[in-house]
């Protein structure tokens, strides 16, 4: 008896050693088993023993306890299986179950670890010597047990806090980095590298929503709705963590939604091995991590939103200012250009507006749209402006065309003019998913508001045409062509002026009627137009006066152009018709007055009328011709 006393106290002296160490050490649950059995050896001279750990509803040899596999939980022993075998008593002799196993056919007895009231810590097993056999049967062999198993179950809990308080700390200052900075990248440089610091081993990403921001430069993977495994897409939707044995990417994977109080921003994603079994606490604290990044996210998405919306008025405010500065059209288009281009990165710009039944595309776009490949992009968006108003955002044009196509992410934007679309405009960039959500209500707005502005301008342009153009012949109106010869006879080399006159006008009126006589000057200026082409302006001086102006001509230039003019009019009218004109050229060597330039061109006309009619004379009288 007092042999087993005096060996009680020495295990004791053993127990408290390596329960101290428990507290002091960081060390594997696995090595104070190892100490467990250097008592054992040392007092009870046991030198075959295994520890089976208890996890949840298995017992699992201790060594395999580090990694949990699919191995690890095949080979495992169900406690439900030997429970039985402890009915009132914590020594009892080995199973057949365990017996059978050649790891443990040596072994003779089992020992259950378990505090009253609590679930089992583990099973025992070893293989009995005379002095084991003699202490256990002893008075003092379950006094043994019960300290054995108090001291076990303090390790364990100790060890389990150590894990938590680990992960916890971890946890701890990431959120408090969190909540110290806006700063996107950081906060998804943190989530990685405290996920791979406790999955080394692993491969982890980010899979995040489409609406976050791109320019991130963290590698993301975007997620999407129509590639996504149906294990991912259920974490994403339902906000729960789901795992999936992915048998074709040969690999376990565990899906933690990075879930916000808003929203779920995205996907946090660990791959392990086939073989590998995600504990709960591996669980627990890849949802807190996620959890804690997704409203890291939030609140760096609500800063950087709030900043932008400011961005964004400051944009529209500057814009609506620019644009109602009463400037012409294009120089209004060409504006807007540069803030699509500064607010949005798109590769290609383009506005077009509606013209009879079609949509032309102004100078203010890029090079892309005025090329076949462009007219692929304005077709889509005109099919889609002929059957709504709407706005068009297309994530991913590829999926919507059989075609090669370059430029896969597209905005459109209507300009209306009175709820009617008056023209578009249309960003495109190569990448799918280039323009977020945000962005499209961004450039909705500033359309909308630009809309008036051009709308205003095109009004503008058409009230300055009316007064700037005759309403019957569409040529030029006298005013126009005051100012126009005003501003050459001050800036250009030289030029020439033509006042025409129809000979005989009154008769034709007269004979054929009014409606006639306009449908003659309606072919004059028509004709005339197309003689002259861009190299100067043609006017109605009043009546059935009309005159060409041609800066930058010489001398000989203008005679040939005169001669032809009074030689093509008669081919060009119907009924016939024949025309007299005066003509006064100039040069900067005798700049004439603004005055005597229609003077001179009038008296020349005189001329051409008194000597025959169908006829030019020029205003020096030096020469005419007669046709």
């Amino acid at each position: 008896m007092t042999d087993h006393l005096q060996m009680l106290k020495y295990i004791k002296s053993d127990v408290l050693s390596f329960w101290v160490s428990s507290n002091e050490e960081q060390t594997s649950y696995n090595g104070y088993f190892y100490s467990l059995k250097q008592c054992l050896k040392k007092h009870l001279k046991i030198d075959n023993a295994a520890f089976l750990s208890f996890e949840g509803n298995s017992l699992i040899p201790i060594e395999e306890m580090a990694s949990l596999t699919i191995e690890t939980k095949l080979n495992a022993v169900s406690w439900l299986m030997i429970e039985a075998s402890f009915y009132q008593q914590k020594v009892v002799e080995i199973p057949y179950i365990l017996k059978a196993r050649q790891a443990y056919s040596k072994m003779t007895d089992m020992v259950l670890f378990q505090v009253e009231g609590k679930h089992p810590i583990g099973v025992l097993l070893v293989e009995a010597t005379e002095t084991w056999t003699d202490f256990m049967t002893s008075e003092y062999g379950e006094e043994c047990i019960e300290i054995l198993s108090k001291v076990l179950q303090m390790i364990r809990d100790n060890f389990d806090v150590k894990i938590n308080e680990d992960q916890y700390r971890k946890l701890y200052n990431m959120t408090d980095l969190f909540h110290s900075t806006m700063d996107i990248d950081l906060i998804l440089e943190n989530v990685l590298k405290n996920i791979r610091d406790n999955f080394p081993d692993f491969n982890v990403e980010l899979i995040l929503s489409n609406d976050q921001d791109r320019h991130t430069t963290i590698d993301i993977k975007l997620f999407d709705y129509l590639s996504e495994r149906p294990a991912t897409i259920e974490a994403f939707v339902s906000g729960e963590l789901t795992t999936e044995l992915a048998s074709d990417l040969n690999c376990r994977l565990l899906n933690a939604p990075i879930k916000g109080r808003q929203a779920i921003y995205g996907i946090l994603q660990v791959s392990a091995p086939t073989t590998y079994l995600f504990s709960t606490t591996e669980k627990d604290f890849v949802r807190m991590l996620a959890q804690a990044s997704g409203n890291a996210l939030e609140n760096a998405k609500l800063y950087h939103q709030s900043h932008r919306l400011v961005s964004d008025l400051q944009l529209i405010n500057e814009t609506s200012h620019r644009l109602n500065m009463r400037i012409d059209i294009h120089e209004m288009l060409l504006f807007l250009q540069k803030q699509l281009l500064k607010s949005f990165q798109p590769m290609e710009v383009c506005f077009a507006f509606k013209k009879n039944d079609t949509f032309e595309v102004t100078g203010a776009s890029t090079s892309l749209f005025s090329s076949e490949e462009g007219r692929t992009y304005i077709k889509h968006v005109e099919k889609h402006f002929t059957q709504t108003n709407d706005p068009l955002f297309i994530a991913d044009f590829s999926r919507l065309t059989p075609r090669q196509i370059e430029y896969r992410s597209i905005m459109a934007i209507p300009i209306l003019m009175e709820e009617k679309i008056n023209g578009f405009s249309i960003v495109l960039h190569k990448e799918p998913y280039f323009f977020s959500f945000d962005s499209f209500k961004l450039m909705q707005s500033l359309i909308h508001h630009s809309s008036l502005a051009i709308a205003n301008s095109i009004l503008r342009t058409q009230l300055q045409e009316m007064v700037d153009l005759d309403h019957l012949t569409k040529l030029y109106a006298r005013s126009y062509l005051d100012q126009f010869v005003e501003k050459s006879l001050e800036y250009d080399q030289s030029g020439m002026f033509l006042l025409i006159d129809i000979d005989n006008f009154k008769r034709i009126n007269d004979t054929y009627g009014h409606q006639v006589g306009d449908k003659i000057l309606v072919q004059i200026a028509v004709q005339l137009r197309e003689t002259i082409g861009s190299r100067g302006i043609c006017a109605r001086w009043g009546g059935e006066e009309m005159s060409v102006y041609v800066p930058n001509i010489n001398e000989k230039e203008a005679l040939e152009l005169a001669s032809t003019i009074v030689e093509i009019i008669p081919s060009a009218t119907d009924p016939q018709v024949t025309i007299s004109a005066g003509l006064i050229t100039w040069d900067e060597r005798d700049r004439p007055a603004f005055q005597s330039v229609f003077l001179h061109a009038d008296t020349a006309l005189y001329e051409a009328k008194n000597s025959g009619k169908n006829r030019f004379c020029i205003h020096d009288g030096s020469y005419q011709t007669n046709l």
